[in-house]
């Protein structure tokens, strides 16, 4: 009977709700690849610098163009006449002294450096996803403990109401219990509320606006008792890993390409070139098919090239400002996640548990007592234990998160665990 009262609340909770399903962690997480504005954020980058890197090695590639010219022309003593020229050119690069090289190195630096973000950005949407499954676990029984304290304080209230009218008991005294239980009922109706946005935000964090899950299935999490590394041998792994770091690492590889590449246009260019004329006025000086090796070479080409170096030296700079900032966070990250890893699964776990085991031992004596009918506090009692058992799970919750953040700082996957730490 009181999983239907729960199954009914739960369903008044969730009214307007689109799609009613059943969901695990694990179906949760396979969303990590859908495509949410995140991820898709992501992709784009990547599309981009790759088709920068299309567009850098294309500088090599054969061109096949028309050149005209309508002119006249006069010649000494003699009348306007016309001077049209036009002709087919074919022309290519052959050697530009590293602009390619260089440019096309640069690209694919930045290739990396987006590849290496789109990893990123899937481990924060999975840790996302994780923390609003866990959320909506959490408000479930918060409103399960909350709907039972409010029941209490109403039976109170209504006891005393009955008693009141009876001549038992005084007004202030009646005003209290049900002051009491207004509280309550204004925590229980915050928790169905919650119930419901903790539900749509983990809708919206696997991009499935609409579909709200009614039933999500506990998880067993049995990755929280792996073990984890010690300090040192983590942060040099995480500093190595990481996928931001990483990123940054390949920028600043691809802002040394970019300078040799700006450095080269100091640099000759040899082009081959094949030409097809034709003329509307016959001269022994042009030639109706040529073939020539096109060679330039840059005597002044101003302050372009100077300030070209020195904007990409400016980005540099930043960069390598970014991945020094980047490290140091990282270190402060490693060891307060650690160190809350170690808290929760020493203090915290231990305090937790034997609040569950004393709200256990509390319940079986307030219903020998109800039995007996020695005290009605059963109801109390068994509010007091959903409480207990939820400080119990969020531990166990916030340990899976704090160990996912660690595999995410670590780009995906934890060190050896040798001389690790449980």
């Amino acid at each position: 009977m009181k999983r239907i009262v729960w199954g009914g609340m739960l369903a008044c909770a969730l009214a307007g709700a689109a799609a009613a399903e059943t969901l695990t962690l694990e179906e949760a997480l396979q969303t990590v690849a859908a495509a949410h504005p995140d991820r898709r954020l992501a992709e784009s980058d990547l599309a981009l610098s790759r088709a920068d890197r299309e567009l850098a090695a294309s500088r090599q590639d054969f061109s096949l163009f028309l050149d005209g010219s309508l002119r006249r022309g006069r010649r000494p003593a003699g009348d306007w006449e016309p001077d049209n020229a036009g002709r087919v050119v074919a022309r290519k690069p052959l050697l530009d002294f590293g602009r390619t090289d260089q440019a096309i190195a640069a690209a694919d630096q930045e290739i990396a450096a987006r590849q290496a973000e789109l990893i990123n950005a899937d481990s924060l949407r999975r840790i996302d996803i994780m923390a609003r499954f866990f959320d909506v676990l959490v408000a479930d029984q918060q409103y399960a403990a909350d709907n039972e304290f409010m029941t209490v304080a109403y039976l109170d209230w209504d006891k005393a109401r009955e008693r009141f009218e009876l001549g038992i008991g005084n007004r202030p005294d009646l005003l209290k219990l049900e002051a009491h239980y207004q509280d309550w009922r204004e925590r229980r109706n915050a928790s169905a509320q919650r119930m419901r946005s903790t539900r749509e935000k983990l809708a919206n964090a696997m991009h499935r606006p609409g579909r709200l899950p009614t039933q999500l299935v506990p998880p067993a999490l049995e990755g929280n008792a792996r073990a984890v590394p010690d300090y040192e041998s983590l942060l040099a792994w995480v500093m190595e890993k990481n996928p931001r770091v990483q990123a940054l690492q390949a920028q600043l590889a691809a802002a040394d390409a970019r300078l040799a590449a700006v450095r080269a246009e100091r640099h000759p260019t040899l082009d081959a070139e094949v030409a097809g004329a034709g003329y509307s006025r016959e001269s022994s000086t042009r030639d109706d098919l040529s073939v020539a090796l096109v060679f330039n070479v840059p005597l002044y080409q101003g302050g372009r090239v100077d300030a070209r170096i020195a904007r990409e030296l400016a980005l540099k700079a930043r960069r390598a400002a970014e991945l020094d900032k980047l490290k140091l966070e990282l270190a402060e990250a490693v060891l307060a996640t650690l160190q809350e890893i170690e808290w929760l699964r020493g203090s915290a776990r231990g305090a937790a548990d034997k609040q569950v085991e004393y709200r256990d031992w509390a319940l079986e004596r307030a219903r020998a007592e109800y039995e007996l009918e020695l005290k009605t506090n059963l109801g109390s009692s068994m509010a007091e234990t959903q409480v207990a058992a939820l400080r119990r799970k969020q531990v166990e919750y916030r340990l899976a998160l704090a160990l996912a953040r660690l595999e995410a700082l670590s780009g995906g996957s934890l060190p050896p665990s040798r001389g690790a730490k449980e």
